[in-house]
């Protein structure tokens, strides 16, 4: 039980000292990146499916691939 609470301790003081947390002006930047990254590849992505839908599509004509 001593271990536990040693550890307890020891990650509290860890996280209120030792760890440096962004600014919010700096959290607010790269949260917009990240949500900026992550519609781009959405995209990226979309429209490989859907090139790659339109190539299958060309290929097995009969399957039904809509």
């Amino acid at each position: 039980m001593e271990r536990i609470s040693l550890y307890l301790k020891e990650s509290y003081d860890e996280l209120l000292n030792k760890v440096t947390w962004p600014t919010w002006p700096k959290l607010l930047q790269d949260s917009r990146l990240v949500l900026v990254a992550s519609l781009i590849l959405s995209l990226i992505i979309f429209l490989l499916d859907m090139a790659a839908q339109g190539i299958l599509g060309l290929i097995y004509p009969e399957s039904g691939i809509q």
